[in-house]
């Protein structure tokens, strides 16, 4: 039991770490009252909080090379914790979008490249494998058990109790965090790559910012743009300009491998098509997960009524299939290669979305929804089962810490990017799908489709239908003709739905692609034991002990 104290420690901070995500999806609604907002602006919340991982998470385990794996962890820790009080303290939106989104998530871009060199520096061999199937379920578990806890205090007592509670954790963690030894660290201490870091900030923020406002500013054809470039929506120019920049970042860090100087994000690494390939499915999970987390509560909570402890038990199947399909990694790597279990997991994930589909209706079907959820939960685990430890084995000591800002930087990113695209596309289908029926409703006349085509101009917001029926009366409708803009509205309602999972069944389609260079052995476990025949380079076995040399793997 002592051996496993410090995952017990690192195991807690990952849960910490994703728990408040998952508490603001099923939070939603509440926060809309409580904040007199709306689903779009608590969407950004969501989506700048795991921005600012994503963006800073490079710098953030470069930062941890400098100063030491354990102490970025505590800082990390430190500032998190008062993110999480200020938080529960907000008496405004942008208190909660600073405590929340910026802060709490720049102590997350510490804590969690840290918290993934940790792992590899405390274990090695079979108890390294386990550690991070361990990581995995209870990355999985934060995000699925969020809800159900979230659900209950926000539902009776209050949301904010959530992140006042998270400051009592942190507080337990750092006092148990001497039992993390700290990982080794080979060489001279890296100097910190200033440039690097503010293009890749800049454009990992400008590529999510085009994804987020896409909704309102339209993809092409201009909605609701603040301006317009020869007749064209902000939305492309955004993402273009973004992309420029990471083009650029990706030329700056050649150039200073090439002068021998230390990158921010060593291009070498990409060059490992087993880290590669893990890297970028990582992303594609994340995008599939949190768009499909912020997706489902709206379901439950503005198309079927329910209120967030009845949303978190709706999605408890999730919580319970996804611990245990990915603590099963271990067990599930002595029979099959990583490879072989990734692409079960996503056709898993694809199955689940079919199933979700067809399990969205104006009435809930408990039954089906639940066990479309717990497939769901399965595939996911599957992955997270398998994902981690692949792209910490296929290097060595030395770039482990690179290694865990790219993981992470991968996880957030694609977290932002999926909660802004399957959002949007959401929303856009919803604007689509309600102007087309108002349209060829005869029941509606041309002055009420009219003021609906003009109020979709300026946006629209994901509300339940009685809203909508308050709206219409006060504005005077007939009751037969509000009758049919309400029926029109609930039907493009689950449109959107529909429309937001069939792109995350799109994405674990498209992810089969990806695991072209996943390792297609079986990983050895023992250290220092040779590659399994038919693995990827440097795939097919664990990273090596410390001391080892980079190159070693």
């Amino acid at each position: 039991m002592h051996r496993w104290r410090a995952l017990i420690v690192l195991g807690a901070t990952q849960f910490l770490m994703v728990l408040d995500t998952s508490v603001m999806n099923v939070s939603i609604s509440q926060l809309v009252h409580d904040f007199h907002t709306d689903v779009t602006a608590i969407q950004g919340a969501i989506t700048l909080y795991t921005l600012v991982m994503a963006a800073f998470m490079l710098t953030g385990g470069r930062i941890g090379d400098l100063t030491g794996r354990r102490r970025a962890f505590t800082v990390g820790l430190i500032v998190y914790a008062c993110g999480s009080a200020i938080t529960a303290a907000a008496p405004q939106l942008w208190v909660l979008i600073l405590g929340w989104s910026v802060i709490e998530g720049l102590g997350a871009a510490l804590v969690l490249p840290a918290l993934a060199a940790l792992v590899a520096g405390n274990y090695t061999g079979r108890d390294r494998a386990v550690a991070y199937g361990m990581i995995g379920g209870l990355a999985g578990a934060g995000i699925a058990v969020g809800p159900l806890l979230g659900g209950w205090v926000t539902t009776y007592l209050s949301w904010r109790l959530v992140f006042a509670g998270e400051v009592v954790l942190v507080l337990a963690i750092l006092a148990t965090s001497r039992w993390i030894r700290e990982a080794r660290t080979e060489g001279a201490r890296p100097k910190l790559d200033y440039l690097g870091a503010v293009l890749s900030v800049a454009g990992l923020a400008l590529v999510v910012l085009g994804v987020l406002q896409s909704s309102n500013w339209g993809w092409v054809q201009p909605r609701n743009s603040p301006f317009t470039i020869a007749g064209f929506s902000l939305t492309l120019y955004v993402i273009g300009a973004g992309l420029l920049l990471l083009g650029l970042l990706a030329s700056w860090e050649r150039h200073l491998e090439a002068a021998g100087r230390d990158p921010l994000i060593p291009p070498r690494l990409f060059r490992v098509p087993p880290l590669r390939s893990g890297l970028s499915v990582l992303a594609a999970q994340n995008m599939i997960l949190l768009g499909l987390f912020f997706t489902i509560p709206l379901y439950l909570q503005v198309v079927q009524g329910l209120d967030a402890f009845q949303t978190g038990l709706r999605l408890l199947p999730v919580s319970l299939t996804m611990l245990v399909s990915a603590m099963s990694g271990p067990l599930l790597g002595r029979h099959a290669s990583p490879r072989t279990i990734i692409r079960i997991g996503l056709a898993v994930l694809a199955v689940a979305g079919v199933w979700l589909l067809l399990a969205i209706k104006p009435v809930l079907d408990d039954l089906s929804f639940a066990l479309a959820m717990a497939l769901l939960g399965l595939g996911m685990g599957l992955l997270a089962s398998q994902l981690g430890n692949v792209v910490q084995s296929s290097v060595g000591d030395a770039d482990r810490s690179e290694v865990g800002g790219l993981q992470n930087t991968a996880q957030q990113l694609g977290s932002s990017l999926g909660t802004a695209l399957i959002g949007s596309i959401l929303i856009g289908a919803l604007a689509a799908s309600f102007t087309t029926k108002i349209a060829d409703n005869p029941k509606v006349s041309s002055a009420v489709s009219t003021q609906v085509g003009v109020r979709l101009e300026s946006g629209i917001s994901f509300v339940p239908a009685s809203e909508v029926r308050t709206g219409l009366d006060k504005a005077g409708v007939p009751p037969a003709e509000a009758d049919a803009v309400v029926t029109a509205y609930s039907e493009a309602e689950l449109a959107g739905l529909k429309a937001g999972i069939l792109v995350a069944c799109a994405i674990a389609l498209g992810s089969f692609w990806l695991t072209r260079r996943l390792p297609s052995a079986r990983l050895d476990p023992r250290p220092g034991a040779p590659a399994a025949a038919g693995a990827g380079a440097g795939a097919g076995r664990p990273a090596p002990e410390a001391g080892a040399p980079a190159g070693a793997a």
